[in-house]
């Protein structure tokens, strides 16, 4: 068995946590989405991952705060019909 680096295995530990992430059950028809979207953060350390489950996408690690500010503002901007992707903090 190879033994990892602590980088390489926080870096598998944070793959790991987002693949989970976006496999959680929030499944409908493909042309519905909730609005807002379901949108959810998991944390992991210091760091969280932003995942918006009707886009099928992510932020990518980062510090919670941040993380935090793209759910709200990501929820805000799909409270009406609107196709608004996950984006970084302006």
């Amino acid at each position: 068995m190879r033994e990892y680096t602590a980088q390489e295995g926080g870096a598998l530990v944070a793959a790991c946590t987002a693949a989970a992430a976006h496999r959680r059950d929030h499944h409908h028809a493909a042309a519905v989405t909730c609005h807002p979207h379901a949108v959810e953060v998991v944390h992991l350390g210091h760091r969280a991952v932003t995942v918006c489950h009707d886009c099928e996408s992510d932020s990518g690690f980062l510090p919670e705060r941040e993380a935090e500010a793209i759910a709200s503002r990501h929820r805000s901007q799909t409270l009406a019909d609107a196709a608004v992707r996950l984006s970084p903090a302006a």
